[in-house]
């Protein structure tokens, strides 16, 4: 049994009809996850076949995006990347590179029409993820910074509205990846603190992290953040 199999979508810029390839669901269990849930896949990797590009107009959206958009979004979508758009076709077998294409034409399109935060974040994080799968240690780190600043804008406009538990623990996570310690600190703690919080899942995860900060200071020999000393963790 072939690994993809199409779908059908049209685009909610130019409105024409295109073919675009999926992952079959039973190919979709991963074989490893890291700490900032990017998954490891034992033959094609899902993730190349999240973005959909209209081989068209260019546009490049995900199931995320908004559903439609506005004439003046168009227009700025037009002026911005439509207009210079060369016809091509992303429907089929993508390697990392057309994956890596596919996502950053994605964060073109979203930033170009300004959709939501949340949505940029992911593109941005799954970029990160991309670099991380080809040992690119140095583009990987600065786009889980461009990743950490967008969640943290979610974190401050949008956090009613979407899990704060995998919210908040994303960015201690990315914290502490990047080297922030203290910081990724004060985020795990928040999850494990919060009375509200009752995702078992995410409190755990973030007891281990705060955990795991505490050794790789320790083996560092930094100076612990205050709230570890205070907790005695």
């Amino acid at each position: 049994m072939e690994p993809l199999f199409q779908i059908k979508v049209t685009c909610i810029c130019c409105e024409q009809s295109f073919q675009t390839s999926r992952v079959r669901p039973s190919l979709k269990k991963a074989v490893k996850t890291d700490t900032d849930f990017c998954s490891y896949f034992k033959t094609v990797n899902p993730d190349f076949y999240v973005v959909r590009v209209c081989p068209y107009c260019g546009f490049a959206s995900t199931e995320n995006f908004s559903e439609r958009i506005n004439e003046k979004q168009k227009a700025i979508y037009y002026d911005k990347m439509g207009s210079h758009w060369k016809n091509r076709d992303y429907g089929g077998e993508r390697d990392a590179q057309d994956a890596m294409e596919c996502y950053k034409l994605s964060l073109l399109t979203a930033q170009a029409i300004g959709e939501k935060d949340r949505v940029v974040a992911a593109l941005l994080h799954h970029i990160a993820w991309l670099y991380r799968y080809e040992g690119k240690k140095e583009q990987e780190n600065r786009f889980l910074q461009f990743a950490l600043d967008a969640y943290v804008r979610v974190y401050e406009t949008e956090s009613g509205s979407i899990s704060s538990a995998r919210l908040m623990f994303l960015i201690g996570e990315l914290n502490k990846r990047l080297g922030n310690y203290h910081e990724a600190v004060r985020w795990f703690g928040r999850v494990i603190h919060d009375k509200k919080i009752v995702d078992a899942a995410m409190i755990r995860a973030s007891r281990e992290q705060w955990q795991s900060v505490r050794e790789e200071m320790t083996g560092q020999g930094l100076e612990l953040p205050e709230e570890m000393i205070e907790s005695g963790a």
